[in-house]
């Protein structure tokens, strides 16, 4: 009972000065809503990326010519090297024989996929897998059937659609069995794929999966590179069926010993740490801005505070004078400060998540609640508060009770 009678002649306190209450945690708002609208902006780009490009299975892993996520100039830097061939591919999946499961893909961009006197824009993907890649993808049929090895060993004129092409053509007909036409090659529809998570309002389903020998024999195999999908059976084995991946594909590419891979490696993780690298500079000059508005607002409380003790010292005499001990001053001048911060972090927080989540509708990010943050944030808000109201609470904890029932 003694420590809610403390709590609530705190807020009694803090109620009836509402104008200096209301300046004094302005500060903290301001620190609390900068860090909390740039986490959740952040948050909500990383969940919204993370859900996009999981598309590998678990530990899966693909090896290319170009790295995954890259600019202008690492493109620029690693063009020069040698496209890895399908006949690359089939000489490593016959090399690699402890995996679970190796596959390949070629693609091609640019595609105009008709059917009757329907068409697409000329933006569809056409992409040429193999069994193998089809497993190692975090992909589902929705209707029809999978590819089977005779497709692939006798260029099966059969295709897989990607949900907008369907969309686009058929418009709730069911097109499995249908014979679409991809730049003038008649193609029939084996099967419809699942829809699959858009990245910031993109979507990921503008593509049609061929067999990769009829994709070859559609377009050729000089100009466009292969990747390769490896899934392991397990976590134990992930690491070693990569570093025989890289010897094997070293061997087959010919690569000196001492030289760089002429290849790259990535999966569902390192994009992701690819990404968390890029974001944690921003979250660190968040943190640092953030603290020092909150410094300033600490030091803003202690001065209200110091304030307060001034005004209130014939208040605190009175207190001491009918039974109230220092502990209690200190509590109550302790708590005052930390309310002070909790309800400046609070609006900071709901304020910071309100517009952080508007902000990031318009990049077409999934809406989320950073509740790490707000943690972190409502911890730092009692943290600076007790740091900054100490002082002033320790000044009127021990002020003497005559000398303060004297003051005027």
């Amino acid at each position: 009972m003694e420590f809610r009678d403390i709590f609530l002649v705190s807020l009694q306190s803090l109620k009836s000065n509402r104008l200096r209450t209301f300046l004094t945690i302005l500060g903290v708002v301001v620190g609390i809503f900068s860090i909390i609208v740039i986490m959740t902006i952040i948050t909500m780009l990383q969940t919204t990326i993370e859900t996009g490009v999981s598309f590998l299975n678990k530990n899966t892993f693909e090896i290319q010519k170009y790295p995954a996520i890259g600019g202008r100039d690492d493109y620029e830097r690693m063009r020069n090297r040698k496209n890895i061939k399908l006949e690359d591919y089939y000489r490593f999946e016959k090399l690699l024989t402890s995996a679970k499961y190796v596959g390949a893909e070629q693609e091609d961009g640019g595609k105009v996929i008709k059917f009757r006197n329907k068409e697409t824009n000329p933006n569809v993907a056409a992409v040429g897998i193999t069994l193998g890649e089809f497993r190692t993808y975090n992909v589902k049929i929705e209707s029809g059937r999978e590819f089977i090895q005779a497709d692939v060993d006798y260029s099966g004129r059969v295709c897989l659609l990607g949900h907008d092409v369907y969309e686009k053509l058929f418009n709730g007909v069911d097109p499995v069995g249908q014979v679409i036409r991809i730049n003038e090659q008649p193609v029939k529809v084996a099967g419809l794929m699942e829809k699959r998570p858009q990245i910031f309002g993109q979507s990921q389903d503008n593509f049609v999966l061929l067999p990769i020998s009829t994709f070859q024999s559609f377009y050729g195999t000089k100009n466009e590179t292969v990747a390769i999908t490896i899934q392991s059976y397990s976590d134990a084995d992930y690491q070693s069926n990569m570093d025989a991946s890289i010897g094997f594909l070293r061997i087959i590419r010919k690569v000196l010993p001492g030289r760089d891979n002429d290849f790259e490696i990535y999966s569902n993780e390192t994009i992701m740490s690819q990404i968390n690298n890029i974001t944690g500079g921003v979250k660190i000059g968040a943190m640092v801005i953030s603290i020092i508005a909150l410094l300033a607002a600490g030091v803003g409380i202690m001065n209200i505070m110091l304030v307060s003790v001034t005004e209130r010292t014939r208040e605190i005499g009175i207190r001491k004078a009918v039974g109230a001990r220092k502990k209690n001053i200190l509590m109550q001048f302790l708590i005052e400060a930390v309310v002070l911060c909790l309800i400046g972090g609070l609006i900071g927080i709901l304020l910071g998540v309100g517009v952080g989540n508007i902000a990031g509708s318009f990049l077409n990010a999934d809406a989320v609640v950073p509740y790490e943050w707000i943690f972190i944030g409502l911890t730092m808000c009692v943290v600076v508060g007790v740091i900054f109201g100490t002082y002033p609470a320790y000044k009127a904890a021990n002020l003497d009770p005559i000398e303060a029932l004297r003051y005027e």
